[in-house]
């Protein structure tokens, strides 16, 4: 009888669907305070406006 291999794959997927469960669970502001502690160079911006251009 062969012995089972690992499967990391199985495994990340379980993992990405779990963080993800739990993320949507968060609130807004709580998400924003997630993002912002793991990614600290990022600062939120508005949308930028696009000028209108002449032909």
């Amino acid at each position: 009888m062969k012995t089972k291999k690992f499967d990391s794959v199985k495994m990340m997927r379980e993992i990405r669907d779990n963080l993800s469960k739990d993320f949507s669970k968060l609130s807004i502001k709580d998400k924003i305070k997630s993002l912002e502690k793991e990614f600290p160079g990022i600062k939120p911006k508005g949308r930028r406006k696009h000028p209108i251009t002449t032909h």
